[in-house]
């Protein structure tokens, strides 16, 4: 069953689009990320879902029932949308106790306070704050009151929430136990999950499928580790982080197993087609890889090796590089090896994991 369908939403601030003929489905108790850079339309679109902004066009459905069509004149209020929302800024109650900002949503749905009281401790010890019920909200943790912010999206029992940013506030050792704390929340309690966010590594690490904007249209969509591994335009590959390489398309390898191109008069790759390209023999196209399928092997010493060190930086556990190979220029990351600007090394790069696009 679908929990949330979207179709063809478009949201316009003077002549910009923030979204554009915007259109996906979400299973029930299914997880999507919203992706993208700043900008792009990621949390308009949430904000048109939560009904905190007005399409000019389009529908969005949650479990089959419609909340927002232009064409029908149906537009639901949010706190009647049945759905629970976690801003990036938490939106914590100073005046509040813990309990209280947890237990405000069933305050205003007339609920008796003994009743919402109770449910509240039970949401709290769901998120791991057992005990706090009394405290003053705003004297906890940043990552407390992100768990504060989270049981109150929770307490009323949505079947859809939405996280806008959610985990940007915490620290980097925060974010890691607080991704996979998520996934078993949602898995525990069996709600949808759509989340917004600028950073593939908090996407891939939340969502079964990802939804990456620009300019306020979709790029592409698809399951994480397919849009991962096998990007579908140049701007996805971009945006993970890839090497794009301009090169000619020479046609099939002899084996028919690949394709190949030439990035140079001494470079030739061989590679496969990205989904859904018509790729044209003697015509441009873009090489794709990742950096981490980069490995360079050092040199021995009077060994020729047709790759240099152009660059070298330390990351700690791992080293990026700029490698010159006939004269392209392609960046790796490897775990640390002491490897110097000037030294010599071999490069391996296997024809499946290079990706070509128009």
């Amino acid at each position: 069953m679908s929990s949330l369908r979207i179709q063809a939403l478009t949201k316009r601030y003077g002549t910009v689009a923030a979204a554009f003929e915007v259109a996906f489905e979400v299973r029930s108790g299914g997880t999507i990320a919203l992706l993208g850079p700043a900008g792009c339309g990621k949390t308009t679109i949430l904000r048109c879902i939560a009904g905190l902004e007005t399409p000019d066009w389009g529908s969005i459905k949650i479990d089959g029932e419609p909340v927002f069509d232009r064409a029908n004149a149906i537009d639901i209020a949010p706190e009647r949308r049945a759905l629970g929302v976690v801003f990036q800024s938490h939106a914590i109650w100073p005046h509040m106790t813990v309990a209280a900002n947890v237990a405000f949503p069933l305050k205003v749905r007339g609920m008796p306070e003994a009743e919402r009281l109770d449910r509240a401790a039970n949401m709290l010890e769901q998120v791991g704050l057992k005990g706090f019920e009394d405290r003053p909200a705003t004297l906890l943790s940043v990552e407390q009151q992100h768990r504060i912010a989270l049981a109150r999206a929770l307490v009323h029992e949505p079947k859809l929430v939405l996280f806008d940013e959610a985990l940007a506030n915490l620290d980097l050792r925060s974010r890691p136990r607080m991704r996979t704390e998520l996934r078993m929340l949602q898995e525990r309690l069996g709600f949808t999950a759509i989340y917004v966010t600028h950073d593939p590594a908090e996407a891939f690490g939340l969502a079964d499928d990802i939804i990456l904007l620009n300019h306020g249209a979709i790029e592409a969509m698809g399951p994480a580790r397919e849009m991962f591994l096998r990007p579908r335009s140049a701007f996805a590959a971009r945006f993970f982080g890839m090497n794009v390489l301009e090169g000619r398309l020479i046609g099939p390898a002899a084996d028919n197993r690949y394709l190949e191109v030439e990035l140079s008069a001494r470079l030739v790759i061989r590679g496969v087609a990205a989904p859904e390209q018509e790729l044209q023999e003697g015509g441009r196209v873009l090489a794709c890889i990742r950096k981490d399928a980069v490995r360079l092997i050092r040199a021995q010493p009077q060994v020729e090796a047709p790759g240099v060190i152009v660059a070298a930086s330390f990351l700690g556990a791992d080293e990026e590089y700029l490698v010159d190979i006939a004269g392209i220029r392609i960046e790796a990351v490897a775990p640390a090896s002491g490897l110097a600007k000037g030294d010599k090394v071999h490069v391996m790069m296997t024809p499946d994991q290079w990706v070509f696009v128009r």
